[in-house]
């Protein structure tokens, strides 16, 4: 008696690390693609189509839409806003004196906050020296990660970079606003978080 039907057939064409919607946080996955086969007495013969590719969690073994890859791990995550604030101090810094020991010792401290502890001096320089479309793209591509709140901390601390040598100069003011403007900020809810910062450090 012959015992005949169809199999799927898979094998692993991708590895990694990703956000696994199910069992949270950072895990391990393989990316998994395959093929609907005739098998007879379960042996896989004769390949018909292909199946759609899957993402497969090692720890929690689901799987989900390979769509499920374009969640930030933590990792990236961080990696994305600390690199967005050295842009956003490099663009305060620029609109005001980036020579000027206390805003750029104000600078590294924040930027250090955010989870760059080996940023210094050269640093500071270097990214001074980054064309400003390469700024302001690492700050939109921060913005998009943050939640409404988190985006208030992130142009407070912005503004106290730009206060640290003295009252914010209009330079200074007209960046802080085209930094909220990049972080996905109202031109008003901007407004309030500068005016309630410039408060504060009096």
């Amino acid at each position: 008696m012959l015992v005949f039907g169809l199999t799927a057939v898979s094998r692993t064409v991708g590895e990694g690390t990703f956000h696994c919607p199910q069992c949270g946080g950072d895990r391990a996955f393989r990316r998994r693609a395959g093929r609907r086969c005739f098998s007879i007495f379960f042996v896989p013969l004769v390949p018909l189509w292909r199946l759609r590719e899957a993402v497969e969690c090692r720890t929690c073994r689901g799987r989900f839409p390979v769509a499920a890859l374009r969640t930030p791990t933590a990792r990236q995550m961080a990696e994305t806003l600390a690199a967005g604030m050295r842009a956003a101090a490099a663009l305060v810094l620029r609109a005001g004196d980036p020579a000027d020991p206390a805003a750029r010792a104000r600078a590294a401290a924040v930027v250090t906050g955010y989870g760059e502890p080996g940023y210094d001096e050269a640093a500071v320089n270097a990214d001074l020296a980054e064309r400003r479309t390469f700024l302001e793209k690492e700050v939109v591509r921060a913005g998009a990660q943050l939640a409404v709140e988190a985006k208030e901390w992130f142009l407070a601390q912005a503004v106290r970079i730009g206060l640290a040598d003295g009252p914010l100069g209009e330079g200074e003011r007209r960046e802080l606003h085209a930094i909220a403007d990049l972080l996905g900020m109202s031109p008003a809810y901007a407004l309030g978080v500068i005016v309630t910062t410039e408060g504060a450090s009096r």
